[in-house]
């Protein structure tokens, strides 16, 4: 029987460079789809398929972060003097248990492997999960929650999937499949951001991770790959062979929230999906959509 996913790393240490001047002064991880920062969806994600342990790897200018998941005190007195017991109820499911939250820092912008290594520690023997908040998943059932039943069958290193235009390969880690049943793929190898022109497939890699411990070990090469960083798929491609290896076609829509495009459909589309928002948001795409070709073709 495979080993229960229990931890999960959040690595949120990026400089979020793309959203300048925004993020300056705040974490990209905190900037909000309708009224939820990002790294909160990735946390409720995590919680929502059993996670118990939430490890972040920060780096400076994070401690909002931090902040934003530990108790506030005169926020919640205010808000009980007021009788607003909603708003009350709201930032009390914000908090884990205690001791099981950690945050560990990544001194330098290294890469993804980089920060998930520097979890090593507080990860241990076990198998374990990796989102990054980035990208933004709607669906029914979460897309971990999917991944952890889809995992507990076939044990090993398992990432979700996607299919992508070929064109756009080398923007992602895509794998080089054995075998595909149309949900779950087996591969043989992972390939960095390939050119489209060797790329072996055009099934792509999103931030959704569940992963073996020796994983580490891998990482511990500390060796370059892409981009002169430590490469997390270039550690999984390094263990295929030893541990299974699949990807896993999940159910729902992502949204490349690294991207401003993907960042401003994600608020509308998650806005449309809301009660007490769709209607309006309707509305507003409906007054702004007959003049937003004519808009672009005039710039």
């Amino acid at each position: 029987m495979n080993a229960r996913v229990r931890k999960a790393i959040f690595p949120v240490g990026g400089l979020g460079t793309r959203f300048l001047p925004a993020t300056k002064a705040m974490p990209k991880e905190m900037l909000p789809v309708v009224d939820k920062p990002l790294i909160q969806y990735a946390v409720e994600e995590a919680r929502d398929a059993g996670i118990e342990e939430f490890i972040f790897v920060t780096g400076r200018g994070k401690a909002c972060i931090e902040d934003h998941f530990d108790r506030s005190h005169e926020l919640e007195d205010t808000l009980s003097g007021r009788g607003k017991t909603a708003e009350l109820e709201q930032i009390a499911e914000l908090l884990a248990a205690p001791g099981k939250v950690c945050y560990t820092r990544q001194q330098e912008p290294l890469g993804l492997g980089h920060a998930v290594w520097c979890a090593r520690n507080l990860v241990g023997n076990e198998p374990f999960a990796v989102l990054l908040a980035d990208d933004l998943v709607q669906a029914r059932t979460p897309c971990l929650k999917q991944m952890v039943e889809a995992h507990e069958p076939v044990g090993g290193n398992l990432v979700a999937v996607m299919d992508i235009p070929r064109e756009h390969t080398n923007r992602y880690g895509i794998l080089d499949v054995v075998s595909d049943n149309g949900q779950l793929a087996e591969a043989k190898g992972l390939v960095e951001k390939p050119a489209p022109e060797v790329a072996p497939s055009t099934l792509s890699i999103i931030g959704r991770y569940i992963l073996q411990p020796e994983v580490f070990d891998e990482l511990e090469r500390q060796e370059r790959g892409a981009g002169n960083e430590i490469q997390l798929t270039d550690a999984m491609a390094r263990t295929i062979g030893r541990i299974p290896f699949h990807g896993l076609r999940f159910s729902g829509t992502r949204f490349d929230c690294g991207s401003k495009a993907g960042f401003l459909e994600a608020n509308i589309a998650f806005a449309l999906a809301r009660p007490d928002l769709g209607n309006d948001m309707a509305d507003i795409l409906s007054r702004y959509a007959p003049g937003a070709e004519a808009a672009v073709s005039a710039d």
